[in-house]
């Protein structure tokens, strides 16, 4: 399904709503609704777990929004996080000048795409797409110009050359996306940090900032966490929290918003092992996603040819969103950046005491950081399909229906009477609902006749229905539906937990890493 249908599915069936959309929006900030909240509790639980229980070495955190504003000045965030922006002078929009230039290099990998897709669809099972792209003097070289553009774009981003940057755009003649035109401004950086103010009195030393990312709360607890969990090298510390950047080009629904949740965890290592680790936690978190059900196809690795000033590595786990493939997660070297800028700024001691070689250091650090709402937004385009299916009459007929993995689900069950206002089906079909209600998230429906609240709950993504019939009335059993499948099959009321709780339990995919 395309985006525009994502976006509208998302409002209507109480996934995702406008922030403040009574008074027309605000830009870039987004509501979750009651299916979407679920959805997204569940995609957070899903990760704590996989991380934090599944993990002796590993703990959890949770800090403040806000922090001192030195915490900021010692990140690094107050004097180099910014971003590249450039204006065209005849739509008046505003873009980022990297994207830009992404935009244009993902053109051309598109077309790569279509190149082998066309070999796949003519040599059949035979088809070696590695050696394809390794021998089409095409492929090769768009390859060759992709990897040209983002290595001299990676330069120029590392060196601040705003004049060069622009200079790329024009030789690369990219046009104004809305109007067509190459009449661009120069490419100016802007901090991305909200400010705000301490108390009533304004001034510089009352200045605070809403957090740009969770990770530093970690960091200048590094020693509390250890000394208090009597941790011992390696080991990790995670966190889910808010966080909030100044986006001036912030756009493609929830992908790119100005406050935002992230799910970061921090692993603290021996100097000279980060790479070892490095690459472990690169293959545990596509691990991570592909027990989701998501297909290889859509998952893949991209090196960062800019570096942060942190990072001695780094690689983004891309998804293909309906929009192309976008950054989902980043795995990043941090090296002792971080923890040795708070140690000098503070003058407090950030080292670990290592037994094994007697000695003491600031640990090294890989981290694992990924968008809660990306991750959402990711599940509803993989989910969210069209398809023919058979109807009550044994016709074919269209729905929509959303395939989320039964663990994270927003509801588990529904339990629907087969009629409305029929005493005895409704109390019947009530007593179920309360008998699963302490054990999944259930909800009943009674509106509307039953092949059409088939399809609501296939649209919110429902994994069973139970019907209650007046079958029920006689034998205790009830029909039990399946979404994916469309098979029903007659349950014994007393073995309906039974019978649900294995599919829809969150073991089903921790048992998958």
């Amino acid at each position: 399904m395309d985006f525009k249908q994502l976006i509208s599915h998302s409002k209507e069936y109480g996934f995702i709503f406008q922030s403040s959309e009574i008074y027309d929006g605000l830009s870039a900030v987004y509501d979750y609704g009651p299916m979407g909240v679920e959805l997204k509790n569940n995609i957070k639980k899903y990760w704590w777990d996989s991380m934090v229980r599944l993990n002796q070495n590993i703990v959890g955190i949770d800090t403040a929004i806000f922090m001192h504003p030195s915490t900021w000045k010692a990140s690094g965030h107050v004097d180099a996080f910014n971003d590249p922006l450039i204006d065209n002078k005849d739509s008046k929009k505003r873009y980022r000048a990297d994207q830009l230039v992404e935009g244009y290099v993902e053109k051309i990998d598109i077309k790569i795409m279509k190149d082998v897709a066309k070999a796949r669809k003519k040599f059949g099972d035979d088809f070696d797409e590695a050696q394809f792209r390794a021998t089409n003097q095409r492929i090769i070289d768009r390859q060759t110009k992709m990897d040209d553009i983002m290595g001299r774009m990676g330069a120029l981003l590392t060196a601040e050359d705003m004049e060069g940057m622009k200079a790329l755009i024009e030789e690369l003649e990219i046009a104004c996306p809305e109007s067509g035109s190459r009449n661009w401004t120069d490419v100016r950086q802007f901090n991305l940090m909200f400010s705000t103010q301490l108390g009533n009195i304004s001034g510089s030393e009352s200045k605070l900032y809403l957090r740009p990312e969770t990770a530093q709360g970690i960091f200048v607890n590094f020693l509390n966490v250890q000394k208090s969990t009597r941790q011992k090298i390696p080991f990790g510390v995670a966190q889910i929290g808010k966080a909030f950047r100044n986006e001036i080009v912030a756009r493609q629904f929830i992908f790119r918003m100005r406050e935002f949740e992230q799910m970061e965890m921090q692993f603290f290592v021996r100097p000279g092992e980060e790479m070892k680790f490095y690459e472990e936690w690169k293959a545990k978190r596509l691990a991570w996603h592909m027990s989701l059900g998501t297909d290889a196809s859509k998952l893949r690795f991209h090196d960062h040819d800019k570096l942060a000033h942190y990072a001695n590595a780094a690689a983004d786990i891309e998804f293909q969103f309906p929009f192309g493939f976008r950054e989902l997660e980043g795995i990043h070297s941090r090296t002792d950046f971080d923890l040795t800028q708070h140690q000098n700024l503070s003058g407090k001691k950030l080292q670990y005491f290592d037994p094994e070689i007697n000695e003491s250091y600031v640990p090294y650090v890989v981290e694992t950081s990924i968008g809660c709402d990306r991750m959402f937004l990711a599940m509803m385009a993989n989910a969210l399909q069209e398809e023919t299916v058979p109807d009550a009459d044994g016709k074919d007929s269209t729905r929509i229906v959303l395939k989320l993995p039964a663990a994270i689900a927003p509801v588990k069950v529904a339990i629907l009477p087969l009629l409305k206002n029929k005493e005895p089906l409704t109390n019947l079909a009530s007593d179920v609902y309360r008998k699963l209600q302490s054990h999944f998230n259930c909800q009943y429906d009674e509106k509307d006749a039953i092949g059409k609240r088939y399809r609501r709950q296939d649209a919110i993504g429902t994994p069973y229905c139970v019907t209650v019939d007046f079958d029920s009335l006689e034998d205790g059993t009830v029909t039990l539906r399946d979404r994916d499948t469309l098979q029903q099959k007659r349950v014994h009321i007393d073995a309906l937990v039974a019978e649900v709780a294995d599919s829809v339990s969150m073991a089903t995919l921790l048992e998958k890493l």
